[in-house]
């Protein structure tokens, strides 16, 4: 296994799984395989099966019987384990967002740190990168980008700022992009706005919001009852779609009832709040600052 990645909420999260030596678990973003290396360590004759759409994550995959790494984005997560004659799983994770190591990787482009191509695809096999995004969007597809993933205020200016650079010069990369949208930049704090605007661009890229909705879908498929959901999330926009999801069995506010007035949640919350890092973790490792750990249980549905 590499370090190139600090798994976070590493206990937590393994704990809220409670593992059953003989089950059969998921962990959806497999990356360094922190998370994987836990869950094999509690497993006898049970088996984890491991997703990563990123070719990297590959690297850090270890000889062990009892795991079985398969390289797709987990919005193919169902047809994958069908495929391997798995049909129900008893526990699944994911931590989502980016890993520090794709975040190091300069030619990645996921960091504004650094210069490097505007990229951010997750997989590089990819068709569609943030430098294609931002040379071919129109600008009202720039502005829903911008103001609903990223949340900038600012979106309308950002969004004429990149139409008239592009106009000059295709944006290639991440300097480009810095140099055309710097009138747009706070005069404190910078790098919180442009956290958002790269946020964005990744999402958007990635199709993560999309990817997480149709993957919070799955597990109500595959999750044995009581098998066990935990998710890690760094955002506003991912956490709310899992609270949502746990709380009221959809991505809105309020829970659907049948005629009967049941209501038809699939899931019941384990931690009544939020689960945040220590200080602690946080010092050694700034990427847990912003994380969010959610944990629910399968249970029967209303007949």
């Amino acid at each position: 296994m590499s370090t190139y990645h600090i798994p976070v909420l590493l206990k937590e999260s393994i704990d809220g799984l409670n593992i059953d030596p003989e089950g059969t678990y998921v962990d959806v973003t497999y990356g360094g395989g922190g998370h994987s290396a836990e869950i094999l360590k509690r497993l006898k004759g049970g088996r984890l099966i491991a997703f990563d759409q990123d070719s990297d994550s590959q690297t850090n995959v270890g000889k062990d019987e009892r795991l079985i790494f398969v390289r797709q984005n987990f919005l193919y997560l169902k047809n994958n384990l069908r495929y391997l004659g798995i049909t129900r799983v008893d526990g699944l994770l994911a931590d989502l967002g980016v890993s520090s190591h794709q975040f190091d990787q300069a030619n990645r482009g996921f960091s504004f740190r650094q210069n490097g191509p505007l990229d951010m695809r997750m997989n590089a096999d990819a068709e569609l990168s943030a430098a294609d995004l931002i040379n071919k969007y129109t600008a009202d597809e720039l502005f829903r980008v911008f103001r609903e993933l990223g949340e900038v205020r600012n979106a309308g200016k950002l969004v004429r700022y990149i139409e008239k650079g592009r106009a000059e010069k295709k944006i290639v990369t991440i300097e480009d992009f810095l140099r055309i949208i710097q009138p747009c930049l706070p005069s404190k704090n910078d790098w919180k706005y442009l956290a958002k605007v790269f946020q964005a661009l990744r999402i958007e890229v990635n199709q993560e919001l999309v990817a997480l909705k149709s993957l919070l879908e799955q597990t109500t498929q595959i999750l044995n009852v009581p098998g066990r959901l935990v998710v890690i999330s760094y955002h506003s926009l991912e956490d709310r779609m899992v609270k949502n999801f746990i709380k009221n069995g959809n991505f809105e506010t309020v829970a659907e009832t049948d005629l009967y007035g049941r209501k038809h949640i699939p899931f019941k919350g384990i931690n009544r709040k939020v689960i945040t890092p220590q200080q602690e973790e946080i010092k050694n490792n700034p990427r847990a600052r912003s994380a969010r750990l959610r944990i629910a249980e399968r249970i029967e549905m209303p007949e």
